[in-house]
C-alpha cells in the first residue's frame, strides 16, 4: 500500500490553533466544535496544566504575578515552557483544539512588557523576540505544527479593545491598558500573515461563526463537520402548562414543514452522546449548549431540514443563552394563555396545572415572555392562533417587498377603462387614501386585453373600514366601464402577510413580488410578502384539481359556455406547465405550449376560442393530460 493511499485511509492529526483577544469567543467555539465531534476531537485545554509553576501563580493571584511581582523574564519564560509542553503533548484525538496559538504568546509577551514598561507596539514587539529569542527554534516548529485561527470582534484595534473590556464584570486600569496592547499587538501579526485563517465576529450569533469554522476547517480533516445548522431557523415556544405549546408545534409540522422536536429529547441525547448522567444539574449556558449540539446532529442527518420547532422552553436562563447562540435563526414565540382557560383545557384538574405552573415558574418559565420575539394570546379561537403561526412562518420565508408603480396608460387598455381606472384612483388615493395598493392583474396587465372576451380583474389592498366609501365610488362610476364584467378582489394587509389567500391570489402576490406584475398605485412605504416559487407551484395543484373538475361540468352541459370552458382549460394548462417549471401567463401560449409538449395539434387552440366543437375537443386534451399524471386504477 502506498504512503499516500495510506494518508487517505487514515489521516494525519492535525492541532488547531484558536487566537484571539480575550472575550471573542474562543473557549466556547473549542468547546461547541469538542462536543459535536466526540471522541474525534479532543481540547488541549488550558495552558497552566502544561507548568508546575503555575499552581504558586495562582495561589498569589495571576494578575499581581503577571502585571507587578513577577520579572518579565520569568513571565515569558513561564509562558514560552506552557506552549512548548502543550505543543509536545501526545494526541488522544486526530483532531487536536487548541485554546491560543504559538503567535498569541508573541503577543501577550509583547502586550505585557508594554504595560510595565510604558513601550509602545513596535519597541513591545522588540522586547517580547528578545524575551522569546531563547526558545525561538522550539517555538517556530511548533507553530508549523498548528493550522492557525484567529478571531477578531473587528478591524478596529481600538473598537476591539473596547468590545473586549465590555464583557468584564470589573475592569483595571492596568488590564485595559494590556488590552489595547494586545490588540494592536494580534493585528500587526495578522497584517504579517502569521493567521492564514480569520474570522470577524461582529455582533453574530455563536453558531453563526461556529457555521464559519467549520468552513474554514472542514478540509483539514474529515472527521470536522462542514456546517452547523446552516440555513436552519429555529422556533422555540414557551408558555405556562396548557397554553397550547403542543397545538401550535404539531400546527407548525403539519402546515410549515417544520420538524418537531422536544427539548427534553434534545438535553438527553446530547448528554447521552457526551457521557454526563443527569444533564438537569447543569448550569443554564451548558443546557442551551447540550440543545444546540442535539439540533445540530439532528439537522445534519436530516439535511432537507429549513424548518425546525421545539418545545417547551422552561428555564429563563438557558433560554436567554439559547438565544445569544442561536442569534436571527432563533424565533421565540410565547403562548400567553389565562389561567381559567389553561385550567379549563387541563385534562388532571385544576391542581394538576397549579402545581406544573409552580416548578415552571421557579424556572422563570413565566419570565420567558419578556424575551419572546412573539407573544400570542391564545385565549381565542384556535383559528387565530393558526393564523399568528401562519405569519411567524410567512415572514421568515417570504421576503417583504415594496412595490413599484406604472401609469395607468401603460397598460394598453380601451381608452374607456384607462379612464375608469384613474378615475377609481383619483377618489381612493387622495389625501386620506382608502386603499393600500391596486393592481391590474389577467390579460389586462399583459397587454393582452380583448375587447368582448375579456374582464377587467383587479386586486385592491384595502382594510375591510374602506368599504362602504369603496362601493359607493364604484357605483357611481359603473357606466364608465361600458358593459366590462368587473372582478375586483379586495385583500387587507394582514390577509396577505398571514397567507390567508387563495392559490390564485398567492400567485399574484408572487407576480407583484418579482416584480413581473407592476401596480398602478402604492401607498408609500407599503411591503407586501412575496411567496417563494416553490409555495407557488404547490398551492397551485388545488386550482388545478378545481379546473379538472370545472371542465367536466362544462362538458356535461348540453351547451357549454364557449368562454368559461376556455379559461378553465388554460388554467388546467397553466397549472401542469408551472410543474414544470414552465410560466405562461398567457391563456393562448399555455395551451398551445402544453400541446406541442405531448405532440398534439396545436391549430384547435384557435378555433376553441370561436368554435364550440373546437373547444370540447380542446379541454378533453388538457384534462386528459392532467388524467395521465394520476397512477391507473390496477383493480
Amino acid at each position: 500500500m502506498s504512503n499516500q493511499h495510506s494518508s487517505d485511509m487514515h489521516p494525519l492529526p492535525v492541532s488547531v490553533a484558536f487566537s484571539g483577544p480575550d472575550n471573542t469567543g474562543k473557549t466556547k467555539q473549542i468547546g461547541i466544535l469538542a462536543r459535536r465531534m466526540g471522541s474525534a476531537a479532543a481540547s488541549a485545554g488550558p495552558l497552566d496544566h502544561y507548568d508546575p509553576r503555575w499552581a504558586t501563580i495562582r495561589a498569589d493571584g495571576v494578575a499581581r504575578w503577571w502585571f507587578e511581582t513577577g520579572p518579565v523574564e520569568e513571565v515569558a519564560d513561564v509562558l514560552a515552557t506552557s506552549y512548548l509542553e502543550r505543543s509536545r503533548h501526545l494526541f488522544s484525538a486526530p483532531v487536536r483544539l487548541l485554546d491560543r496559538g504559538i503567535p498569541m504568546l508573541e503577543a501577550s509577551v509583547a502586550a505585557t512588557v508594554a504595560v510595565r514598561e510604558g513601550l509602545d507596539a513596535l519597541q513591545a514587539a522588540d522586547r517580547a523576540r528578545l524575551l522569546l529569542a531563547t526558545y525561538e527554534t522550539d517555538l517556530r516548529a511548533a507553530e508549523e505544527g498548528e493550522h492557525a485561527l484567529v478571531l477578531l470582534h473587528c478591524d478596529d484595534p481600538e473598537e476591539g479593545a473596547r468590545r473586549s473590556l465590555a464583557h468584564e464584570v470589573t475592569v483595571t486600569d492596568t488590564y485595559a491598558s494590556y488590552q489595547r496592547h494586545l490588540h494592536e499587538q494580534i493585528r500587526r501579526l495578522v497584517d504579517s500573515g502569521r493567521f492564514p485563517m480569520s474570522i470577524r465576529i461582529g455582533d453574530r450569533a455563536t453558531v453563526t461563526i461556529q457555521d464559519e469554522i467549520r468552513q474554514l476547517l472542514a478540509s483539514l480533516h474529515p472527521d470536522v463537520p462542514c456546517r452547523a445548522l446552516a440555513g436552519v431557523h429555529v422556533t422555540a415556544l414557551g408558555g405556562m402548562s396548557e397554553s397550547g405549546k403542543s397545538t401550535a408545534g404539531e400546527y407548525l409540522r403539519t402546515h410549515h414543514a417544520h420538524a418537531r422536536l422536544k427539548i427534553g429529547y434534545l438535553i438527553e441525547d446530547a448528554a447521552g452522546r457526551a457521557g454526563i448522567h443527569d444533564p438537569y444539574r447543569l448550569g443554564p449556558v451548558v443546557q442551551a449548549e447540550l440543545i444546540v449540539d442535539a439540533l445540530d446532529r439532528f439537522c445534519q442527518a436530516h439535511h432537507f431540514l429549513d424548518s425546525v420547532s421545539i418545545e417547551s422552553l422552561h428555564d429563563f436562563d438557558s433560554t436567554t443563552e439559547l438565544a445569544r447562540m442561536l442569534g436571527s435563526q432563533l424565533t421565540i414565540a410565547y403562548l400567553d394563555t389565562s389561567t381559567a382557560t389553561r385550567t379549563r383545557r387541563g385534562s388532571a384538574g385544576s391542581q394538576d396545572v397549579t402545581n406544573r405552573d409552580v416548578i415552571k415558574s421557579a424556572r422563570g418559565a413565566d419570565k420567558i415572555a419578556s424575551l419572546a420575539h412573539e407573544v400570542i394570546g391564545n385565549d381565542g379561537p384556535r383559528l387565530e392562533l393558526e393564523r399568528r403561526l401562519d405569519r411567524i412562518a410567512l415572514d421568515r420565508r417570504w421576503p417583504k417587498h415594496q412595490p413599484c408603480t406604472m401609469p395607468v396608460n401603460t397598460l394598453g387598455l380601451p381608452v374607456h377603462l384607462e379612464s375608469y381606472l384613474a378615475e377609481f384612483l383619483d377618489r381612493t388615493t387622495g389625501l386620506r387614501p382608502l386603499i393600500d395598493l391596486l393592481a391590474v392583474t389577467g390579460s389586462g396587465a399583459r397587454g393582452k386585453y380583448q375587447h368582448g372576451w375579456s374582464d377587467l380583474d383587479v386586486l385592491v389592498v384595502a382594510d375591510t373600514s374602506a368599504l362602504d366609501e369603496m362601493r359607493q365610488i364604484l357605483s357611481d362610476l359603473e357606466a364608465e366601464l361600458g358593459g366590462v364584467k368587473l372582478g375586483m378582489t379586495v385583500l387587507t394587509r394582514a390577509e396577505c402577510q398571514a397567507g390567508a389567500v387563495t392559490s390564485r391570489l398567492l400567485h399574484v402576490l408572487a407576480l407583484i413580488g418579482s416584480g413581473t406584475l407592476v401596480p398602478l398605485w402604492s401607498t408609500p412605504g407599503l411591503a407586501l410578502p412575496a411567496p417563494d416559487a416553490a409555495t407557488d407551484v404547490s398551492v397551485s395543484l388545488r386550482d388545478g384539481i378545481q379546473a379538472a373538475v370545472e371542465i367536466r361540468r362544462q362538458l356535461l352541459k348540453g351547451t357549454p359556455d364557449l368562454r368559461g370552458l376556455y379559461k378553465v382549460t388554460a388554467l388546467l394548462a397553466k397549472v401542469q406547465l408551472r410543474f414544470s417549471g414552465i410560466e405562461c401567463p398567457s391563456d393562448s401560449d399555455a395551451l398551445t405550449v402544453l400541446l406541442d409538449a405531448g405532440r398534439q395539434d396545436t391549430s384547435v387552440v384557435t378555433a376553441a376560442r370561436t368554435e364550440r366543437p373546437a373547444a370540447e375537443a380542446l379541454a378533453r386534451l388538457v384534462l386528459q393530460a392532467w388524467l395521465d399524471t394520476l397512477p391507473a386504477d390496477t383493480r
